[in-house]
């Protein structure tokens, strides 16, 4: 990387910023929460379970555009995609707020994740443009850790804003958040994609990047697995407004619940930074991920059986949800550390496989609220099962693998 790029954006600058534009992605979907309610008898929504489609919508669009700004960045660069995606994020958000139907506010939500696609994939290749190895794996630990941050404050802000107005404020403080992350990024983001390094827009060279991606065995089995892992979380949080309020009565004490276990994934992120350097990704993912299904299967037990208070609820799906944050920012560096040469492309590809199929998986297991937990505890512990397979087919069959043979290499970007 440049002397200039250093000298520009320190490292803190560079991880806090990177961490705001992800989490404009998270402010999108969890500063709705509280809302849903109120849209839902204001557009005349009459199916309690059909306002998740207000979340639903903004993931399908942010899914579906993915596969366009990898290609995109990688030939023009990483600056003028995400600031040309950023800036429908803000002039959707802003609009979505005078939408007269339901209909309308969904394509609107739909437009604004077509914006937001560029930041998913455009921070996730800025940052592989800088790190890798076991240096990646800390600073996405980082940006992860005050991407929940997000999540921890959302609610409680969608809260406010609906004490002091109506529900509309609550897309003008996203439109208005968003374009205070746009002037930052103009101002203090450079290039990081040097010349020499872009890739042809044609569609061989298209072609030939997708095609690295998806024949790398150790790459493209990770993203699956994160994959699963946010189909999980998606299907919860389609559905943790309903279980808290509906299922436990905690009403206006919703956000704070939420709050409770998002800080605890930041504080999971926080934790795997300072510690991923010693004991290494692989060790830390797959412990994680171990953890994560054997405690959603006690859960799932326990919500079968009829005896689930809202005590023994919340300390199981607290440390389910402190494994999901060692999982989650390790596998999504391990996904993309034989990738540096395509960094683009592969960001775009495992963003558009983990927005997509999270959100189908996320909304089906949304849609099968029965006023009990047992379908997202049933969630997570399949899609805990299903990453397992993706972590024993990535490395042959053996986990807690010792040696990070992909680290900090990029020459086995065609291995299988």
């Amino acid at each position: 990387m440049s002397d200039h790029f250093t000298r520009v954006l320190s490292r803190p600058e560079f991880i806090a910023l990177m961490a705001a534009l992800m989490a404009l992605n998270a402010l999108a979907i969890d500063v709705m929460l509280p809302a849903l309610p109120y849209m839902g008898e204001a557009l005349n929504v009459s199916n309690e379970n059909e306002r998740q489609f207000v979340i639903s919508a903004y993931m399908f669009g942010m899914g579906a555009a993915q596969l366009a700004f990898g290609p995109l960045t990688d030939r023009f660069g990483r600056r003028a995609p995400l600031l040309v995606g950023m800036g429908i994020y803000v002039v959707a958000a802003i609009v979505a707020a005078f939408a007269p139907s339901f209909a309308m506010l969904l394509a609107l939500r739909f437009i604004q994740g077509l914006g937001a696609a560029s930041v998913r994939v455009i921070s996730t290749a800025v940052i592989r443009d800088r790190y890798s190895g076991r240096d990646m794996a800390e600073v996405m630990s980082l940006v992860f850790m005050v991407f929940m941050a997000i999540p921890v404050v959302a609610p409680s802000i969608g809260q406010v804003l609906l004490l002091t107005g109506p529900w509309q404020a609550i897309f003008l403080f996203m439109g208005a958040l968003a374009l205070a992350f746009w002037l930052w990024t103009y101002f203090r983001l450079p290039e990081t994609l040097p010349l020499d390094r872009r890739r042809p827009l044609s569609l061989s060279g298209i072609t030939q990047g997708f095609r690295l991606v998806f024949t790398n065995r150790v790459a493209i089995s990770y993203g699956m697995a994160g994959t699963f892992l946010f189909g999980a979380l998606f299907g919860f949080i389609s559905s943790s407004q309903q279980i808290y309020v509906d299922i436990y009565g905690l009403g206006v004490y919703f956000p704070i619940a939420f709050a409770a276990m998002a800080g605890l994934m930041a504080v999971s992120s926080f934790t795997n930074s300072r510690v991923v350097r010693r004991i290494g990704m692989r060790r830390l993912s797959h412990g994680a991920m171990l953890a994560f299904t054997i405690f959603s299967g006690i859960w799932l037990a326990f919500a079968l059986s009829g005896f689930l208070p809202l005590w023994l609820f919340f300390t199981l799906l607290c440390v389910i949800m402190f494994s999901f944050g060692w999982s989650a920012s390790n596998m999504n560096s391990l996904s993309m550390e034989p990738l540096g040469a395509v960094a683009g492309t592969a960001a775009s590809v495992f963003g558009f496989i983990q927005t997509v199929g999270g959100v189908v998986i996320g909304s089906y297991i949304g849609q099968m609220f029965d006023g009990t937990t047992i379908p997202a505890a049933a969630g997570y512990f399949l899609m805990g099962i299903l990453s397992l397979v993706c972590l024993l087919i990535a490395e042959k069959g053996r986990l807690f693998g010792v040696g990070e043979q992909y680290a900090a290499t990029e020459p086995d970007i065609a291995a299988h």
